[in-house]
């Protein structure tokens, strides 16, 4: 034991161990791959089994040094190359890295299919650990070459190699929790182990490749790929301080198929499947995109827009008012002095018709107080305005307090549901032939881009909210009857056609799906 008074077998077994856990690196990365393949349950035995056999194979390999050094002797000759047992070993563990790292590769590039009843496919017990034994007698020459070409002494070597094993078994778990947590990191440990693999196989020929060269563009390589885990965590967290629910309603939306607004189309294999196999149909598919939708749109685009609310004039004479309640399937009227500014109170229509048939007027104690709401109320807000109404209109103002349109439960209904019209009111989008619709001006943009299953349509900031504000837009100018304009979407292009301009507004347009233009030679 005179060499424990040596300061220089400590300082060779430090260096050694430095080495040894260098060496080592490789034969972790690839049990990191190997027990993912395992129950859960059965992970940490499976690593400390198999290291914990590799480390008596190096004690043992280490306790038979002679026989060892033997293998470096030539065996046979074949076309001018000599090959000895190392060599032989070398060659079929690098053979033996390729094909297992090019399996792995592949099913993670490809993805393996579960078992029908949906379980995950695990491995043997026994074949993961014999894999590891396999591939740690391979790693574990150039360990033990090393050792015996630093120090001299055995126990020196004993204790290097039972330190590195003992440091490599704690490591493990936390190098197999983060190894598995990252795909690209699986991905580049297993270039790793295809690159050793082919050093192998080349030393194992005569051709040896400087282990400079390989640890110098692994580390080049960890290099890169740290910035890029540093670059998604930041990316996280950016993306983690955008509401829950945003994140939650793009996520279902893309579910729905629906692309965002660049037209990127949403990633994934199980949404990259052919179009008939959708998980809403076309219903669903508008309601839930309705609903998540709900809370970006201004009240601007439910409400009934001024022009066309139909309200009472207490100056006009009772007849009129008598058949203008008659010809209005309305159930509540604003009721007005001269003008809609000037509201008076909100009558029901059964109460109205017999104040007109039994006295000739409107009484205006019987009318109900009218609920204002301002034009930038959120619609969360303006749904519990209606909820407290009971069923009555909800008046829309702008900061001048002059009625820009009112809004009805029926209203926020159609905003998820679709559009419900009036006995007097015909749909706003009417499709004439597959492939053409006949749409109103006011329409909608949002159940406008549903059924045209575009999203080049609505504005981010809610400027318009109807079709004739969108071809305003796109015009610059009232447009002609007859003009058009084109929206192209990836595959899709849509021509807007003006058939109709009434009182200086867009008043009916026709949509067509234009056939795909052939992709230029």
């Amino acid at each position: 034991m005179e060499w424990m008074l040596e300061p220089s077998a400590w300082a060779g077994l430090l260096t050694l161990v430095i080495l040894e856990i260098v060496l080592g690196i490789d034969n972790l990365l690839f049990i990191a791959i190997l027990v993912d393949k395992l129950p859960p349950e059965q992970q940490d035995r499976a690593r400390v089994t198999g290291l914990s056999l590799a480390l008596l194979m190096r004690l043992g390999l280490l306790a038979i040094m002679s026989w060892l050094i033997r293998l470096t002797a030539p065996l046979f000759t074949l076309g001018g190359l000599s090959f000895s047992g190392r060599d032989l070993i070398l060659i079929v563990g690098g053979f033996f890295l390729l094909l297992k790292g090019t399996i792995e590769l592949h099913d993670r590039v490809e993805g393996q299919a579960p078992e029908s009843g949906g379980a995950n496919l695990h491995a043997s017990f026994g074949i993961i650990v014999t894999q590891i034994v396999v591939l740690d007698a391979v790693f574990s020459l150039d360990a033990v070459v090393t050792a015996v070409g630093m120090v001299e002494h055995l126990p020196i070597m004993m204790a290097a190699v039972t330190i590195a094993i003992a440091i490599m078994l704690v490591a493990s778990k936390p190098l197999t929790t983060f190894v598995n947590a990252h795909p690209s990191v699986v991905i580049l440990c297993l270039g790793f182990l295809l690159t050793i693999g082919f050093s192998l196989v080349a030393e194992g020929f005569g051709f040896p490749v400087p282990k400079g060269y390989l640890y110098a563009a692994i580390a080049f390589s960890v290099l890169v790929e740290s910035f890029n885990q540093v670059a998604r965590r930041n990316l996280r967290k950016v993306d983690a301080q955008r509401p829950l629910r945003e994140r939650t309603a793009q996520a279902v939306l893309r579910m729905l198929r629906q692309p965002d607004r660049e037209g990127e189309q949403p990633a994934g294999p199980e949404l990259a499947h052919d179009a008939q196999d959708q998980v809403f149909d076309t219903q669903e598919h508008h309601m839930v995109s309705g609903v998540l939708t709900l809370a970006e749109r201004s009240i601007h685009s439910i409400m009934t827009p001024r022009m066309d609310v139909s309200w009472l004039d207490l100056d006009n004479d009772a007849p009129v008012l008598r058949e203008q309640v008659s010809q209005t399937p309305h159930s509540f009227f604003p009721v007005c002095r001269g003008s809609l500014d000037e509201v008076v109170g909100i009558g029901r229509a059964r109460d109205l018709m017999a104040d007109l048939i039994t006295d000739g007027k409107i009484h205006t104690s019987r009318l109900r107080e009218p609920i204002i709401v301002h034009e930038s109320v959120d619609l969360f807000d303006l749904m519990k305005t209606l909820r407290q109404s009971r069923g009555q209109q909800v008046l829309v103002t702008d900061e001048f307090g002059s009625i820009q349109g009112l809004v009805t439960p029926i209203d926020v209904f159609e905003a998820i549901a679709g559009e419900f019209p009036d006995e007097d009111e015909a749909p706003d989008i009417i499709e004439e032939v597959e492939g053409s619709w006949q749409v109103d001006g006011a329409a909608d943009l949002h159940h406008l881009q549903l059924t045209l299953e575009t999203t080049q349509l609505t504005p981010e900031d809610e400027s318009y909210t109807t079709l004739a504000g969108y071809l305003l837009e796109r015009f610059g100018h009232l447009p002609a009857v007859g003009d058009h304009c084109d929206v192209v979407e990836l595959d899709k292009t849509f021509r807007f056609t003006v058939l109709g301009v009434t009182d200086r507004r867009i008043a009916t347009v026709r949509v067509e799906r234009l056939p795909a233009r052939p992709d230029p030679a």
